[in-house]
């Protein structure tokens, strides 16, 4: 075992030991009986009758993959690390036909057209199918909260060097709606208000969902990933947290009228709104009797301000302890975001950051209560959100960053046990050294500055070991990484798997490509990994998957 789990072994694992673990099943279980579909019970998932957590990943671009073996082979690899639910988008836009790669609907002037042929919704099925036959789950996210450009040029990530089907290069999502049927003057919250646009959106969803009601390959069903008030169009005056609950229960409740077999959830980040009004508020259970001693009652309570501090502080002081007690050493401080600094301690403040005071449009426990909705979702992307409650831009280091994680997963897992209903993060991740040239922060276009600097590999997977141990203990009920990184794919030009003309993105930055050929590898939006391969390649690190493969053995998750 390399260095990156041996050090932190004694501190993940030992009060693991002792304590008890439920069991997940059997990758060999047939799917049929008493039920072949995921269901919930309390705050937990349920598979044939037994208590079910998951390790997962993000493979958004596996529908437009060129060939149906890439597929497979795909599947096959992630199955082999321990992975069990693989994120997808089941939604791509276009303005107008394309024979370049894959598309699921036109949306242009008004109308929105679904395309139900063989490079359309056919490859959907496919990965369907292939999942079930593979013992796996499909996530399908039906919309993106994100889209390239606000103005009419070519939607291109990378101008016109990378091809169609790349993260928030072509695959649509709500501004395509809006630009469709608004305009470009139009705000992004009409996605969520515009009756042409919401009936627009209620068909598709109808005629993804409809598909798969009986298919047991399908985890459950994600409305939107990332949703809020603003994208690269901006939001409206008028858009506020309460804005996003009632269009996720205007779509929970319709996909609920279709499909009673599958799931739903959000997809967003999981961001607070501790002081908003609940269009759903928690209802306290009636009176019970005294628990039996050393039994727990459950806590009812929604997090307050009060609350959030005095458990970030706590948080705090006993990952300290558990540091020192396990003789882990501080690292050198490294710059992320573009404001690390010194390893100064993030200063204490009254204040409420922007992922709990609700300016994100986004209140996910007032969502988690809408009754359609059947579990809680968040994500984690340090480099990109804070996620820190003081809500300052003070000098931290890289132990600030872990730590920022783990609060940010305990407070998720605090939602569940709130509200009684399973949460997972449906992405987390950290661009490392190896990723920089090709990390594309959200809703940009270009590339970091080439003077940005970055954690190392090992860094990375030091953190992710960190966060996955924190999500078990705490009680989460999956975790999935973002994103999977597939190599020797078939390429196909004017697809995501193109000629390797398209590498010119490396040039943009005057940095020649890692040691791998680009052309054959799956889309990298800064968060590629493929295992330890991919590490002894670039860096000598493990590589997440091959930590998944053993932290799902020892958890149990």
């Amino acid at each position: 075992m390399r260095v990156t789990l041996s050090i932190f072994l004694p501190l993940l694992f030992g009060a693991l030991l002792a304590s008890a673990t439920s069991s997940i099943p059997s990758r060999t279980l047939k799917r049929a009986s008493p039920s072949k579909y995921v269901t919930t019970s309390g705050g937990t998932f349920n598979y044939n009758e037994q208590p079910f957590r998951f390790v997962g990943t993000n493979a958004y671009w596996l529908p437009v993959l060129n060939s149906d073996e890439d597929i497979a082979n795909t599947l096959s690899n992630m199955s082999a690390k321990g992975i069990k639910v693989v994120r997808v988008w089941a939604f791509n836009d276009v303005e107008a036909p394309t024979d370049e790669g894959v598309y699921f609907q036109t949306i242009s002037n008004g109308v929105a057209t679904i395309n139900d042929g063989p490079n359309g919704l056919q490859r959907l099925d496919k990965v369907i199918e292939l999942a079930e036959k593979a013992n796996m789950w499909i996530l399908p996210s039906l919309t993106n909260n994100w889209f390239p450009t606000a103005d009419d040029t070519p939607s291109r990530r990378w101008a016109t060097d990378t091809p169609r089907n790349y993260l928030s290069n072509d695959y649509g999502g709500m501004d395509a709606y809006v630009k469709a049927f608004v305009g470009t003057t139009g705000k992004h919250d009409e996605f969520y208000t515009n009756e042409k646009i919401l009936n627009s959106f209620l068909n598709y969803t109808t005629q993804i969902v409809s598909r798969y009601v009986e298919s047991p390959a399908v985890f459950g069903w994600e409305l939107a990933n990332d949703p809020r008030c603003y994208s690269t169009l901006a939001a409206s005056s008028s858009c506020t947290p309460q804005t996003i609950t009632q269009w996720h229960s205007t779509v929970a409740q319709h996909i609920k009228s279709i499909d009673p077999n599958h799931l739903v959830s959000s997809g967003n980040q999981g961001f607070f709104c501790v002081d908003c009004p609940k269009l759903f508020p928690l209802q306290a259970p009636p009176p019970q009797v005294s628990p039996a001693p050393g039994a727990q009652r459950r806590n009812v309570k929604p997090l307050s301000k009060s609350r959030l501090f005095l458990e970030r502080q706590e948080a705090r002081k006993r990952t300290r302890e558990a540091k020192k007690r396990a003789g882990i050493v501080e690292p050198a401080a490294l710059k992320i975001r573009g404001k690390w600094g010194a390893a100064a301690a993030k200063r204490q403040s009254s204040s409420t950051a922007t992922a709990f005071d609700g300016s994100q449009g986004v209140d996910s426990q007032d969502i988690l209560n809408i009754p359609e909705i059947g579990f809680g979702t968040a994500q984690l992307f340090p480099d990109q959100a804070q996620y820190s409650v003081d809500g300052l831009d003070s000098p931290y280091n890289y132990d600030a960053l872990v730590q920022e994680g783990i609060s940010w997963i305990q407070l998720q897992a605090q939602s569940a046990q709130t509200y009684g209903k399973p949460v997972f993060l449906t992405a987390f991740g950290l661009v490392s050294e190896s990723n920089a040239p090709f990390f594309v922060p959200f809703n940009n276009t270009l590339p970091v500055s080439s003077s940005q600097t970055f954690i190392t590999d090992q860094q990375r997977d030091e953190a992710y070991v960190q966060w996955l141990n924190t999500g078990y203990t705490s009680g989460l009920s999956g975790m999935v990484q973002y994103q999977w990184g597939q190599s020797n794919l078939t390429v196909k030009a004017g697809t995501a798997i193109a000629p390797p003309a398209t590498s010119a993105k490396f040039r943009r930055q005057g940095t020649s490509s890692p040691n791998y050929d680009s052309s054959t590898q799956s889309p990298n939006d800064g968060y590629f990994d493929q295992g330890a391969q991919w590490g002894s390649d670039i860096g000598g690190s493990m590589g997440w998957p091959d930590i998944i493969s053993e932290l799902a053995s020892l958890l149990h998750f």
